[in-house]
């Protein structure tokens, strides 16, 4: 019985011993053979199945033929993931800035990848309090986020994260600057093709979805002016998109070879040969 013990919770007092032990293993784990690393695996797959059976689900005669296995296997995966998020909520309190009881946890269950865990049940409890079935066909989407639970164990969205933190600010005026110029040239086309085309360029907002397509270099052609003063802009607009949709990628991409940088001289490793330095 003490070895039990031990194992469960260590030489800690329960439950606190219990929580660290739970919170270990849910953990993602960097070494191979552990537990947690075992535990990593069997929700990784699991996650995997899930997007795979929600996309085989889509197509109407495999769905007819294997209906009962999609039944028994989302409401297998939920269970699993309903006591995931149950013991990830219930053993937050180890980490430090969720120590306070209760208000520690609710802080945890607000945070995005604890949502995104309850996004990825809700659609199956639904059902059980009463919704409307036109509002749950809306909130079955919400089963797609269980791909998004496959987001704590990969280190490349950390990265990602990382680098959009710090260059919010450059994002966020290349944003703005994307947005004005977006009102500027809807209205400039609005003034010059309203009267040519009113039942096209009826209003500025109407006009904002050519000037979205054509900024984005798109070009559906449900709208196109047809005044030589209206292609000119058109044309000059269009060019200025391949360099306005240029400047975010720019930022994007000096923030990751900073940050791939950075995490190279940490581990002593060149980055331009990605060797390591003895």
């Amino acid at each position: 019985m003490k070895k039990v013990r031990q194992i469960l919770y260590g030489h800690e007092t329960f439950p606190k011993g219990l929580k660290k032990s739970v919170h270990k293993i849910m953990s993602v784990s960097k070494r191979q053979g552990n537990f947690s690393w075992y535990f990593d695996v069997f929700i990784i797959s699991l996650i995997l199945l899930n997007i795979l059976a929600l996309v085989l689900e889509s197509v109407i005669p495999i769905k007819q033929q294997y209906h009962e296995q999609f039944v028994l296997f989302e409401t297998f995966s939920v269970l699993i993931f309903t006591l995931e998020y149950v013991l990830r909520v219930w053993s937050a309190n180890v980490k430090p800035k969720y120590s306070r009881s209760v208000i520690g946890n609710f802080k945890y269950a607000c945070t995005p990848l604890a949502v995104i865990d309850l996004l990825a049940i809700l659609p199956f409890y639904l059902p059980f309090l009463g919704i409307d079935l036109r509002l749950l066909r809306m909130f079955r989407i919400f089963r797609v986020f269980r791909l998004f639970k496959i987001a704590r164990y990969l280190t490349a969205l950390e990265l990602m994260e990382r680098v959009l933190i710090k260059k919010k600010e450059e994002l966020m005026v290349s944003l703005i600057f994307t947005v004005f110029l977006l009102l500027l040239a809807s209205t400039l086309m609005y003034y010059v093709e309203n009267e040519a085309q009113p039942e096209h360029f009826s209003s500025i907002p109407e006009t904002m979805w050519w000037g979205i397509a054509t900024l984005t270099t798109v070009g559906y052609g449900d709208m196109y002016p047809v005044t030589g003063l209206g292609q000119f802009l058109g044309g000059i607009i269009a060019i200025i998109g391949i360099g306005l949709f240029a400047l975010p990628t720019g930022i994007l991409a000096a923030g990751f070879s900073e940050e791939v940088s950075q995490k190279a001289k940490k581990e002593g490793a060149c980055p331009n040969c990605g060797n390591i330095n003895n």
